[in-house]
């Protein structure tokens, strides 16, 4: 018995011996605020792309109308964001990037009627827990700007002083410096510069009032630009292409029954003839890019019933919804957000894309190669043996329905071989020319557009001619700046020339009226314009000129038979020069001459003028030239008609006092009247003197980044500019040494 109950102890603590002691919890701590804020920045700004996101709205919120941004090493080394908005206020700066401090709302129901695209007050503030972050801005009314340096959230010393221009420059330098294991994992900076561009483009295609621009740092060209003017479909082309524009469809939709959804869409699909690797879905619900996976596969089913195989869209829709049904504090990003009755509105866009679709689904367009002239012939395959049959060697027969061409560059593999061929000497009918020409335009290398002989002449004719010297002049060249409205001054090695814009792109617009002969992309005018009133108003422009008097007759009889001529020249303007009239005859296509350029459509009367009167309809070659003049003269920078606001040409715009006089004064009595009512901003019509500011500015900024690039690409300068007085050197280095040692 004892020895039992010894037993049983020993066995007890033997068992309480192998049980583990109780584990103490682990105590609760409060992370130091910096911890708190680095992981935080980490949810907020996770590539560079959300960094550049987060700073373009900011920029779309303070009213900018131009927001460029500028990427070094994927965003990575630096990321420069600078907008034209309302700039910061000078005390705001201190507590600028302190976390959840914003201007756009005050409490947390303002959240259900935000309009704004920031809101959290956390973009900034996260940026500088990762990145090096300066700012320089500048309100309306400041002599100068300011600019501040912020780390961890709080500025590394006091603003200081500095000029700026309008607008607020946040510049993001070396991002993720301290999240060494973040840093690495971007292995491809093209990757993240790609979709930076990504970020741009959509933006740029939905706020069509604002000018975007984005480019590496070093570059001279930008690989994005809009102008923050034109139609919806004109931002779509600049920034995805004219294949993507061209086959666009408008789409609509909307519900206004509370127990079902209150909504309304607008946007742009593709066509059935459009077709794409990848899906390409821009979707900004209440003006703010967002995703949502629902609403893509609902309309990718549809598009799956039309388009091949692996084909996808392209989709920009803009959603508005009541402010209270979006919940926009959803996502650390604010990729996606939260809809009332999503179900429903993705099921009426749904059915309202499908409609469309079987709307615009009638023809379909398929492009094919014919055997052209001069090409070499198939090889009858029945009419020569094959290698191995001369050898003995039985062949294995492949079923028709296996065989597949692997091999373009083998004549046997080429489509052609499959083609029924026609007996030699046979007058072609007039469609198989039509699918001649069709075939011809597709040519992607506009050289192989000469066919025509007139047009080999003529782009020959432009080789012959090029001077030498000046061709090495422009391809070399930097430009300055404008001298005055005409003339510009560019720089090459030691000497400095300045040059007749207006000259230079009117030759240059004519070579590439020749290059691109029948293959011009069309500008499709937002407002078709009726050639008849823009040949009136041509007339009343040279009646005012003294080149019409009423001896040549009612202006309404020329100008109705110029516009018969026009229309019976109208298909040969259409395939070969991209000008569209309509049945009605209404001007509805122009030729894009140049990429992201745009001609002044104040000087479009003139050119339907001279269409009908300037151009030897009567022999191909001359024909084809003049015509090529006409589009030249049109499309080349000249002045815009109203005067520069700039020095002197402030008093144009000045509002007369008495408005019943309409006779111009003399010299001497505008003379007098400068005297007695100086020019004030009072005295100023300022509607006209912003437009006319706006018009001149263009002009100058696409000198700049439009005509001076393109010309160092396709210009080739005919030998009588080098006379002509379109280059004239006005300094030269060397030369000028010598006069200082003189001195």
């Amino acid at each position: 018995m004892v020895s039992s109950v010894l037993f049983m102890a020993m066995a007890m603590e033997l068992e309480s011996l192998e049980r583990p002691s109780p584990i103490e919890p682990p105590p609760i701590r409060r992370l130091e605020e910096s911890v708190v804020n680095r992981i935080a920045a980490g949810e907020v700004i996770q590539r560079p792309f959300s960094a550049v996101k987060e700073l373009v709205e900011n920029s779309i919120d303070a009213g900018s109308t131009s927001i460029s941004v500028l990427i070094k090493d994927g965003g990575l080394k630096l990321i420069q964001v600078s907008d034209n908005g309302h700039g910061i206020r000078h005390e705001d700066l201190p507590i600028l990037c302190e976390r959840h401090t914003t201007s756009k709302l005050s409490s947390y129901e303002d959240l259900q009627t935000i309009n704004s695209l920031g809101f959290r007050g956390e973009a900034l503030a996260s940026m500088t827990f990762v990145a090096h972050v300066t700012v320089t801005t500048i309100t309306e009314g400041q002599t100068h700007g300011y600019r501040v340096s912020y780390k961890e959230g709080v500025m590394e010393q006091e603003p200081r002083p500095c000029a700026a221009v309008k607008g607020t420059q946040i510049m993001v330098e070396n991002l993720f410096y301290n999240v060494a294991a973040r840093r690495k994992s971007f292995k491809n900076l093209s990757d993240e510069y790609a979709r930076i561009l990504d970020v741009i483009s959509r933006y740029a295609i939905h706020k069509i009032n604002v000018s975007f621009s984005c480019k590496k740092h070093g570059d001279s060209r930008a690989d994005i630009h809009t102008t923050g003017s034109g139609s919806r479909t004109d931002a779509i082309r600049l920034v995805y292409g004219p294949a993507v524009a061209r086959e666009l469809v408008e789409i609509a939709a909307s519900d206004n029954e509370p127990s079902h959804s209150v909504f309304k869409m607008e946007g742009f699909i593709s066509s059935a003839n459009y077709s794409a690797k990848k899906t390409t879905m821009v979707l900004f619900i209440n003006d703010r890019l967002v995703e949502c996976t629902a609403l893509k596969r609902a309309i990718e089913v549809v598009y799956s019933a039309i388009l091949p195989k692996a084909s996808k869209p392209f989709i920009y829709m803009s959603i508005l919804l009541p402010p209270e049904h979006v919940d926009v504090n959803v996502h650390p990003t604010k990729r996606e957000v939260s809809l009332l009755n999503q179900e429903s509105v993705v099921d009426n866009i749904q059915n309202a894309v499908e409609a469309k679709l079987l709307q615009s689904n009638t023809t379909r367009t398929y492009y094919i190669q014919k055997i052209l002239p001069g090409s070499s012939q198939v090889i009858n395959s029945e009419e020569e043996e094959s290698p191995s049959k001369k050898l003995g060697i039985k062949s294995q027969k492949v079923p028709v329905q296996k065989i597949v061409r692997t091999d373009s560059s083998n004549p046997a593999g080429r489509i052609h071989a499959y083609l029924q061929k026609k007996p030699v000497g046979g007058q072609e009918s007039q469609g198989d020319l039509a699918v001649m020409r069709c075939a011809v335009r597709q040519r992607r290398n506009p050289k192989e557009s000469a066919d025509l002989t007139s047009i080999q002449q003529l782009a020959n004719a432009i080789d012959c001619n090029t001077h030498s010297g000046l061709l090495d002049i422009i391809k070399q060249c930097t430009y300055v700046g404008m001298a005055d409205d005409i003339l510009a001054l560019l720089q090459y090695k030691t000497q400095l020339y300045v040059v007749n814009v207006v000259k230079l792109s009117r030759e240059l617009m004519y070579q590439q009226a020749v290059r691109r002969f029948g293959h011009f992309n069309a500008i499709q005018l937002s407002t078709p314009s009726p050639v008849f009133e823009l040949l009136m108003i041509a007339l009343d422009e040279e009646e005012q000129a003294g080149m019409w008097h009423e001896s040549d007759g009612p202006k309404d009889e020329i100008a109705k038979l110029n516009m018969q001529l026009l229309e019976k020249k109208n298909e040969m303007l259409a395939e070969y020069f991209g000008i569209r009239i309509d049945k009605e005859g209404n001007l509805c296509n122009l030729p894009l001459v140049l990429d992201q350029y745009t001609p002044d459509m104040d000087r479009l009367p003139h050119f339907v003028w001279t269409l009908a009167n300037d151009v030897d309809w009567d022999e191909e070659k001359e024909c084809f030239e003049s015509l090529a003049a006409s589009v030249g003269d049109f499309y080349a920078l000249h002045p815009p008609l109203l005067p520069n606001p700039s020095g002197e040409g402030l008093k144009f715009y000045r509002i007369p006092k008495s408005k019943c006089s309409i006779e111009q004064p003399t010299a001497n009595e505008q003379q007098n009247i400068d005297q007695e009512d100086p020019v004030n901003e009072t005295n100023i019509d300022q509607e006209l003197l912003a437009e006319a500011e706006t018009g001149w500015a263009q002009r100058e900024w696409t000198i700049q980044h439009v005509l001076f690039p393109s010309l160092k690409l396709f210009l080739k300068p005919p030998n009588h500019m080098a006379n002509d007085g379109t280059f004239v050197q006005v300094a030269c280095l060397e030369k000028l040494f010598k006069i200082f040692e003189r001195c």
